[in-house]
């Protein structure tokens, strides 16, 4: 195993233990991102699509175990990153968080598409 997989490991477990949080300490996601939830709806959102989805795909990822899973983590990661990099500007939103988001998304996505 090469440092560039285990960087991939990783990045994957990063993903899952993302969701992880999410799905577990909803709230506790707020101050990192600006998302409130100030009722039960939206607690599910976040439990749902940044817990369920970052679980869910970063599972996948172990459980097909090929080259694809790892480059559509990737792709996502890229995806978020051009979507915030772009809203950072158009929403005026040019925090601290944002722009360390931003770099991890980068990151992550450049190490997981290789």
């Amino acid at each position: 195993m090469n440092l560039l997989n285990i960087l991939q490991i990783l990045a994957v477990v990063l993903t899952i233990v993302t969701g992880l949080v999410s799905l577990l300490w909803p709230r506790s996601v707020q101050g990192f991102t600006g998302l409130t939830a100030p009722d039960g709806r939206g607690i599910t959102e976040i439990r749902s699509i940044l817990g369920g989805l970052f679980i869910g795909l970063g599972i996948a990822v172990f459980v097909l175990g090929v080259r694809e899973t790892y480059q559509m983590l990737g792709i996502m990661y890229l995806a978020i990153a051009a979507v915030r990099l772009v809203s950072i500007f158009v929403d005026k939103s040019s925090v601290q968080s944002n722009w360390i988001s931003v770099a991890t998304e980068i990151v992550l996505g450049i190490i997981l598409v290789l």
